[in-house]
């Protein structure tokens, strides 16, 4: 198992052992003891949801307030991502920046995003399956979401001018509107 740091402090890019035969490959998605060597012990997982989006569905930028903030450690089981995670820790020194990778079927990558992060995804094929595993319970009165598209995160989503996007993630909190009141 390979383990990427990024320059935003928290983030982590595993890269699982495959075992790869002409039968097809096995790989251990997950295990306790080794995640929370690599993890720490604060990620201990409590739910996990998939789901499946069509190319160019943009799902995102969610996040929980506290006490449900959520760490999420998310695959591709199928198709492929851009997946976004925006740092919203306000005494962090790279509050406001995002870091994208791509996440496939093809390279079995889990992306680690700490309590203290947006998330959000853009899929780039058909029939993706996306599995997040959270160390939260959902709460629907301490979610939010964030504007995907806003001017002051910039975030390069790629080619895509316009994506498939739901109600509430069309009307996004803006990132000034969120900086006024930030409680993280």
């Amino acid at each position: 198992m390979q383990i990427r740091k990024f320059e935003i402090e928290g983030l982590l890019l595993i890269e699982p052992r495959l075992f790869q035969d002409d039968r097809g490959f096995f790989f251990e998605s997950y295990n306790a003891i080794k995640y929370a060597e690599i993890l720490g012990e604060g990620a201990n997982f409590v739910q996990d949801n998939i789901s499946v989006s069509n190319k160019h569905v943009l799902r995102g930028l969610h996040f929980q307030e506290s006490p449900f903030a959520q760490g999420k450690l998310v695959t591709v089981l199928q198709g492929k991502v851009l997946d976004i995670a925006v740092d919203i820790r306000k005494n962090s020194k790279t509050y406001g920046q995002y870091q994208s990778i791509e996440l496939s079927s093809e390279n079995n990558y889990q992306f680690w995003i700490p309590p203290g992060f947006a998330h959000g995804f853009l899929s780039l094929e058909e029939n993706t399956l996306f599995s997040y595993k959270c160390t939260n319970f959902y709460s629907p009165e301490h979610e939010k979401t964030l504007n995907w598209n806003d001017p002051l995160l910039a975030i390069n989503w790629g080619d895509i001018s316009n994506p498939i996007v739901s109600q509430k993630d069309m009307f996004g909190q803006s990132f000034q509107d969120f900086m006024k009141e930030n409680k993280y």
